[in-house]
């Protein structure tokens, strides 16, 4: 999570439609740099041959990434059958080519209902996870493999949005811990054919859906022309990353504790339920947890406030 030892505090959130050909790190600090901005961070990577939505957070933003990255994310994907690749995407060197048979649309919806659920999923070597301290990609680089333990997923929703010679491309909706490449991967070869990921794009996270993305270029000319201030107003406020989630208010009298760690009296009796927490101005304080019956305790402040009196 990048800081800027000089930079601005400014909270908030935007969402970028990251280009093809960068990582979503790059992605950031080019970001951060228009923004003279202490303190980003992204909720999730994508891929650089990945394009689509990158949700960058700001300041105070920073501290809700954890329910950003753990939410649903939903992708389009073109499949390239008959090839399979190193790295799973086209980036890869070509390890295996097969024909690809006749395919009609009730053989490829059979096999997309065997991957549709909660399933387990390989990791692919070409990843950023740790194996003995190490990112498995650099130890791919080398020509080693690792056993990878499986992952639980769920795939949501999993449908044909187009298939016409040896492209097949899927709508993917699904929890996190995903990989793409992998899903693609295994349906080509249930298909008989082996496939790999040709383009990738992400259309939505969590609470993020159809959501306006500006291009990364677009945001540098804006700041060109317009100054930062121009840039900043595209910030969303941090509660629309957490639009999700219930929300109770508890006096103002009470917020001061609150925000000093300490349970306090609300309206809400779901016990165990993760809530936004606001005050009675309506300010976002944190997340909290109703413990018992109409009690709310801090689970992540994103204010602080000293004691009165």
């Amino acid at each position: 999570m990048p800081r800027r030892r000089n930079g601005r505090d400014i909270d908030g959130i935007l969402l970028l439609d990251k280009p093809e050909g960068i990582s979503s790190n790059h992605a950031l600090r080019r970001v951060s740099r228009l923004l003279n901005a202490r303190k980003g961070g992204h909720t999730g990577s994508l891929d650089p041959l990945a394009t689509g939505l990158l949700v960058l957070c700001f300041g105070r933003a920073t501290r809700i990434s954890e329910w950003l990255l753990g939410a649903e994310k939903t992708y389009l994907t073109t499949a390239h059958l008959g090839a399979t690749t190193t790295t799973g995407d086209r980036e890869g060197e070509i390890v295996l080519e097969r024909n690809v048979p006749a395919l009609s649309d009730a053989q490829i919806e059979d096999v997309l209902a065997e991957f549709r659920g909660k399933q387990e999923q390989i990791p692919p070597m070409y990843s950023a996870l740790k194996h003995e301290g190490r990112r498995l990609y650099e130890i791919a680089r080398e020509g080693v493999e690792v056993e990878r333990p499986p992952r639980s997923i769920t795939v949501h929703e999993l449908r044909v949005e187009k298939y016409a010679g040896n492209r097949l491309s899927l709508f993917v909706r699904c929890s996190k811990g995903t990989y793409i490449r992998t899903l693609v991967g295994d349906i080509g070869e249930r298909l008989g054919c082996g496939a790999h990921v040709d383009t990738l794009r992400r259309v939505s996270l969590g609470p993020f859906k159809q959501a306006p993305m500006i291009e990364l270029e677009a945001l540098e000319r804006l700041a060109a022309s317009n100054g930062v201030s121009a840039v900043e107003a595209l910030l969303q406020p941090i509660d629309a990353g957490l639009a999700g989630w219930p929300a109770v208010t508890i006096a103002t009298e009470k917020a001061e504790y609150f925000c000093q760690g300490q349970t306090v009296p609300t309206q809400s009796d779901d016990v165990g339920a993760l809530v936004r927490v606001h005050d009675a101005q309506g300010e976002l304080l944190g997340m909290g947890e109703i413990q018992e019956e109409l009690c709310v305790a801090p689970r992540r402040l994103l204010v602080q406030r000293p004691r009165q009196g």
